[in-house]
């Protein structure tokens, strides 16, 4: 028996560490899971995160070898859950559910991930254990639906909502990332049409002038440009070096926990753009919250599962103060009117739906209207960026355009004075 370090939540959402003894990680997780705790984390005393295996073999993962990238996309996920859905829905087993899955699925790397789950299956272990073993393919709020489904034994009911709030959150994404193609495209062009007048034009204006003006000094602007063409030319690898390095120095800062906050408070303070992320983290926390409390998963855990996937640590905040209240004995509303980031209408939607005892349909009746008010606030942001694109444009060429005609004006001044 090996020992295995655990991070879990209990029953009333706090999270507790601690060891327990098993013959492998699998078993460790079903200990957990029957001692009432829902293990996020779970690693060999040793300090290895894989389960140990006997001597002179290799586990089925580590045979495949190191693999980079994603083992599936979001989408393929989402059909995935939905067609096993609907063949639990149609009376099959689980196991010979997955089996039909695996035999149809041509990504290797999940469908070895299947086999992998079947096998557990196989071996007694339950449907959501063996989902907890590839967190970075089945994240905390699909191994909790699963295992709520399988502890009410609606499995298949569960797992056509979690495919159903799959599809939406992939709909609201996709509306965000259409909304940011245009600015991306009219910025790639500007920085096309600027680089191609620093290396091509602005060198052939220099030789001129430096014909014309006998060594004369040039105009300020135009020196700034000419010397940024020439630094541009002659040190190509450097300026390559340096956009990549201030992008990688970007990231870096926003991982950053001062980085990380002043990006969330812009996100949510910045005019239009701050009122469409408003309104999809609204939109993702409703409908989050409101489908787990709709599969059985208690509301502390729901909560919990909530706050770890917002991405936003404004939002990320207020449910963790929300969370220590409810633990404490409020009601659910009361320390939601406290937080600024949850409008009026959010928390008086939730109140009557604590009152009527139809909060998780409350919850994503508000995810159903904010999805909507972020088309409209995709339209909103769409209609302003084109201008502003423009303007930007127009700026960056113009003082181009004009740096390098201030000399020609010098030039014209001298011929006609």
């Amino acid at each position: 028996m090996a020992k295995f370090k655990y991070t879990a939540i209990d029953a009333n959402g706090k999270q507790k560490t601690g060891t327990v003894e098993a013959a492998s990680q699998d078993e460790a997780s079903s200990k957990l899971s029957a001692s009432g705790l829902m293990p996020t984390k779970i690693a060999a005393a040793g300090g290895e995160s894989a389960t140990r295996a006997p001597a002179g073999k290799k586990t089925k993962s580590a045979s495949k070898g190191i693999h980079f990238g994603k083992v599936i996309k979001p989408e393929e996920l989402t059909t995935f859950t939905r067609q096993l859905a609907t063949l639990l829905d149609a009376g099959l087993p689980l196991l010979r559910a997955i089996e039909v899955m695996i035999r149809q699925e041509k990504n290797l790397r999940f469908k070895a991930v299947l086999e992998q789950i079947a096998g557990q299956v196989k071996s007694g272990n339950s449907f959501s254990d063996g989902l907890a073993q590839h967190p970075k393919i089945f994240d905390r709020l699909f191994v909790n639906m699963v295992r709520a489904g399988e502890a009410g034994g609606v499995l298949d009911v569960v797992l056509s909502r979690l495919a159903g709030f799959m599809e939406k959150a992939l709909k609201t994404k996709k509306k965000v990332k259409a909304a940011m193609v245009y600015p991306i495209v009219v910025v790639g062009v500007a920085v096309s049409i600027v680089a191609l007048l620093m290396v091509v034009v602005v060198p052939k204006f220099e030789a001129i002038f430096a014909d014309m003006l006998d060594g004369a000094a040039l105009p300020g602007p135009t020196q700034v440009v000419v010397s940024i063409s020439n630094f541009m030319r002659e040190n190509i690898i450097v300026t390559l070096g340096l956009i990549v390095l201030f992008v990688f120095a970007f990231k870096f800062f926003l991982k950053t926990p001062f980085g990380s906050k002043m990006f969330n408070w812009l996100s949510i303070n910045i005019p239009k753009v701050g009122d469409l992320v408003r309104k999809v983290n609204i939109a993702r926390i409703t409908r989050t919250f409101g489908t787990l409390l709709s599969s059985g998963v208690p509301i502390l855990q729901s909560i919990t599962i909530t706050k770890d996937i917002t991405g936003n640590k404004y939002y990320e905040n207020a449910l963790g103060r929300i969370h220590d209240a409810v633990r404490d004995g409020e009601s659910l509303a009361k320390p939601m009117e406290r937080e600024k980031v949850f409008p009026n209408m959010v928390t008086s939607m939730v109140d009557v739906g604590e009152e009527t005892g139809e909060l998780s349909e409350m919850l994503n009746r508000v995810a159903d209207n904010y999805d909507e008010d972020v088309d409209n606030a995709v339209a909103g942001i769409t209609s302003i960026i084109e201008p502003v694109m423009i303007v930007f444009l127009a700026v960056v060429v113009g003082f181009i355009v004009i740096a390098l005609f201030l000399p020609i004006v010098e030039i014209i001044q001298q011929m006609t004075g």
